[in-house]
């Protein structure tokens, strides 16, 4: 599944995170790449821990509680604090796999990355590339979203983000581990929900919806990890 989430960050909120990314010093992406991936990921990012990082991420954080989509879709039990990159002069990182299991900084936590997520800072007419490519061959996908808009995804997919030829491509990136840890459920979970949820705006009979969110809650229990 891939699914865009609109506006998880409004025009003053793009506003003020890129002016706080605009002062701070920048590192190569490297930093946080696996062996396999530095040799493709030219990119940079905003040192993990930063204060300017945990404070625009905690932010975003909190913009994810609020927002129906991401927690119908994701159904997270952990949610890594978001890190930040940006692309320029030809930057890009080729296909590539996240790892499975990601430490928490600063905490013993490790965090499965079941969903990848990637909330865009720049709208696409400001940089030509930076395309974010999910999957290959014919389920090949590009995604380039306006700014504010984030794309979440199945972390155990293949990935890239093609060169940034003009401009400046800047984004946040996170993963969550979820309670269902399956993608088939996962999504059978989410199309439930969407289902109900329409059924209810328009009206169908209340008892038979109570019914059908008893057995989406029932299959829930059945296949959540908390």
């Amino acid at each position: 599944m891939v699914l865009t989430i609109p506006g998880l960050l409004s025009g003053a909120q793009i506003s003020e995170f890129r002016q706080a990314l605009g002062s701070v010093e920048w590192i190569d992406g490297k930093a946080t790449a696996g062996y396999l991936s530095s040799r493709t990921k030219n990119n940079e990012q905003v040192p993990e821990g930063h204060p300017v990082a945990r404070r625009l991420g905690n932010l975003i954080l909190e913009e994810l509680d609020k927002n129906e989509s991401f927690i119908s879709a994701a159904l997270p039990m952990r949610v890594l604090p978001p890190l930040f990159n940006r692309y320029s002069d030809g930057g890009s990182y080729g296909g590539h796999i996240d790892g499975a299991v990601r430490p928490m900084a600063g905490t013993p936590l490790r965090v499965r990355t079941d969903l990848s997520a990637t909330l865009f800072l720049a709208d696409p007419a400001e940089y030509d590339g930076g395309e974010l490519v999910i999957g290959e061959g014919r389920d090949e996908r590009q995604v380039k979203l306006p700014a504010g808009h984030m794309v979440l995804y199945s972390g155990g997919t293949v990935h890239r983000v093609t060169p940034v030829t003009r401009g400046v491509r800047l984004a946040a990136f996170f993963w969550v581990q979820s309670m269902v840890r399956d993608e088939t459920r996962r999504t059978i979970l989410f199309d439930f929900d969407n289902a109900l949820q329409q059924l209810g705006h328009a009206g169908a009979d209340h008892d038979a919806c109570v019914r059908l969110a008893g057995v989406y809650h029932n299959l829930l229990r059945q296949w959540a990890d908390a």
